[in-house]
């Protein structure tokens, strides 16, 4: 695969890197693109960000994240929805691909977890009305069931995809392997993601074993236990040519490392283990 696929979300060298070494970092080792996040991007500046990343000629798979759309309260749901309006802003401005959403779990003290998901739903149904008009594809990230409590109440591509069949045109997927290898429908949902032409954006790492730190113990592509190369298959079988973006939490070990012994390896494992 070439490099020009290759794409790196920043949380990958966080503790290293700050957004402007992450452009220069990706455009030196020849990756095609970069996935920036909110507060990285913050700290730099939109415009800014936008001109460097278009100096460097990379492409934006994607911006993460909006989100968090369930609240306890009207206070709280209209705070979210002003927040999510700004990161369409974001996203629109440096030319992302697409808005990764990271959509929230329960609000505090609930314990409903199909009202957070109503929610959710209506969130991205507002949400909608400003990212039609801006051509941004809203692209719903279905997190692992072990975050549905804190961080995301959608965990299966085919919830996902109730989501994007009733909502209808500007709402995607991004299909992160840590989150949906585990699922034994998943074949079937990614075709028929694919073949609605909903797959905005395909994320890779992997799943250790044991994993010490539910959040920030991801793994490098080859070092555990998710087929990467199978997936990749059956999102590629449907068409996708998109970006492959590479995002690794690694507390104890990725983050610890010289940031650009990480980007070698990185590139390393995408040729020989994606």
């Amino acid at each position: 695969m070439p490099l020009s696929r290759l794409s790196l979300n920043t949380a990958t060298v966080r503790a290293q890197w700050n957004l402007a070494q992450c452009i220069e970092g990706c455009a030196r080792h020849g990756f095609g693109g970069i996935a920036p996040w909110r507060d990285k991007l913050a700290e730099l500046g939109t415009e800014v960000a936008a001109r460097q990343i278009r100096d460097a000629g990379l492409r934006v798979s994607g911006l993460c994240r909006g989100g968090m759309f369930p609240a306890a309260d009207a206070a709280g749901r209209k705070a979210a929805a002003e927040d999510n309006l700004r990161a369409l802003d974001e996203a629109v401005a440096i030319g992302a691909e697409c808005l990764v959403l990271v959509v929230g779990g329960l609000p505090a003290g609930s314990r409903n977890l199909a009202d957070a998901r109503a929610q959710v739903e209506d969130g991205i149904a507002a949400l909608l009305e400003a990212a039609r008009p801006a051509g941004m594809p809203l692209a719903i990230e279905p997190l692992h069931p072990m975050y549905a409590a804190d961080r995301a109440c959608v965990n299966t591509m085919a919830q996902a995809r109730g989501i994007w069949e009733r909502l209808g045109e500007g709402v995607t997927v991004a299909v992160d392997v840590y989150h949906v290898w585990w699922d034994p429908d998943l074949r079937t949902e990614i075709a028929a993601a694919g073949s609605a032409g909903r797959i905005a954006a395909f994320h890779v790492c992997d799943w250790l074993v044991p994993t010490r730190d539910l959040l920030l113990d991801r793994g490098m592509m080859g070092d555990g236990v998710i087929e990467i190369p199978q997936i990749r298959r059956w999102v590629e079988d449907t068409g996708f040519d998109g970006m492959i973006e590479v995002e690794i939490f690694s507390e104890a070990n990725w983050w610890k490392r010289d940031a650009d012994e990480v980007m070698e390896v990185v590139k390393t494992r995408y040729l020989s283990a994606v």
